[in-house]
């Protein structure tokens, strides 16, 4: 089935103008069946809406969201309105890590049944044979890609969700709804180790232990790199790690310190320069901290967002042959990341810190934007 930009469900400029759509109050109890959801909007808000309950079209079933977890994209959209040229303008659906049953199939559905249990990938591409990106593989680069939760489509943090049937994967049954969401950020991750090139005893350098950093911690370590380092601003977060990979070595980063004393720490604790770094900040600070920490012909590949224009010592990466790559979400990741989650290759079970009713999710929000609480990975569920 052949989708373009106008599968968008809604349009969220006329998401709470239109009476089908209700703003839930704080406290309100609702029905089992009524399709609620998260949105953000630019007044930096996060609210419970209640929408109509949508029914698949030809090539579309209709999911039950039974997990979806909170992405640090969502906070971003939610707190400061955009990440680079993808701004919220106006009221926007959350949610782009998801898992659910299906319950309802549309016309030419044949691949998909009632009751199937699947992980939704949420980067729709145009796959026009015209478009060079969908027609090589590369569909993230979809000029036309729909990518739910980023402006202006809705996302899947919503009890009802309709999604074409070709970008739903089956989960096998040792396979869970939250490892099933979960495979969203790990389809990231085995996205940059692909990218990357990492090998067997590779030195590798992680830096940020958020969910990102900790799942390529974990694929790393799968991967056999060795020694592997990890670096974060928070203490606990850094004990997190190390209960998750215990031969890790740790480093608390002092923000007083200059990056190339951080990278001289780094060196130490891997007793060698850096191979690969797989950089999970997108800080600029961080960033130099890895070039610096690299050894000749080593890499720095940036998985995390930051801003948009930075500094980089241009002279040093040049002198040193470092190179610098870059990933933009994935393509072709799922069945891969399903496939290491059911082999039990990646346990990405320990991440999920948090979990709230649907019903909650503005606490789930709070609680995910909170340094302070502890969260590392925040999900809702709807049993």
């Amino acid at each position: 089935m052949v989708l373009t930009a106008n599968h968008a469900i809604y349009d969220p400029a006329k998401v709470l103008k239109d009476p089908k759509f209700r703003l839930v109050p704080i406290g309100e109890k609702t029905p089992k069946d009524a399709n609620i959801a998260a949105f953000y909007n630019p007044q930096h808000e996060v609210h419970l809406v209640e929408k109509p309950k949508p029914t698949p079209g030809p090539g579309q079933v209709l999911i039950h969201v039974r997990a979806t977890g909170i992405c640090g994209s969502d906070v971003h959209f939610w707190k400061h309105g955009g990440i680079g040229d993808m701004i919220v303008t106006d009221e926007c659906g959350s949610g782009h890590e998801s898992a659910g049953e299906v319950i309802e199939v549309g016309e030419g559905v044949t691949d998909l049944k009632v009751g199937d249990r699947v992980a939704l990938e949420v980067g729709i591409p145009c796959s026009q044979p015209g478009c060079e990106a969908c027609r090589t593989g590369k569909y993230n680069a979809c000029p036309d890609v729909i990518f739910c939760s980023t402006p202006p489509y809705h996302g899947t943090l919503t009890r009802f969700h309709v999604h074409p049937a070709q970008w739903c994967h089956k989960l096998p049954m040792n396979v869970s709804y939250e490892e099933g969401a979960l495979c969203e950020p790990l389809a990231v991750v085995t996205g940059a180790v692909e990218k990357a090139g990492l090998a067997l005893g590779d030195a590798v350098l992680i830096t940020g232990a958020g969910p990102i950093g900790l799942v390529a911690l974990l694929c790393a370590r799968a991967g056999g790199a060795e020694p592997l380092v990890i670096t974060d601003l928070f203490q606990s977060r850094l004990d997190f790690a190390k209960k998750l990979v215990p031969n890790a070595r740790t480093i608390l980063i002092d923000p007083a310190d200059t990056p190339k004393q951080n990278a001289a720490r780094v060196r130490e604790a891997a007793g060698m320069p850096i191979k690969l770094t797989m950089e999970c900040t997108g800080v600029e600070s961080s960033i130099h901290t890895a070039i610096y920490a690299s050894k000749f012909g080593g890499k720095v590949f940036i998985i995390g967002v930051g801003r948009a224009e930075q500094n980089f010592p241009f002279m040093h990466l040049s002198a040193n042959e470092i190179e610098l790559g870059f990933l933009y979400r994935y393509a072709n990741q799922y069945p891969k990341a399903i496939r290491l989650v059911a082999g039990g290759i990646i346990d990405l079970r320990p991440l999920v810190t948090h979990r709230f009713a649907l019903e909650d999710a503005i606490d789930a929000f709070q609680t995910a934007a909170d340094p302070t609480q502890g969260a590392i990975k925040v999900q809702i569920r709807d049993e």
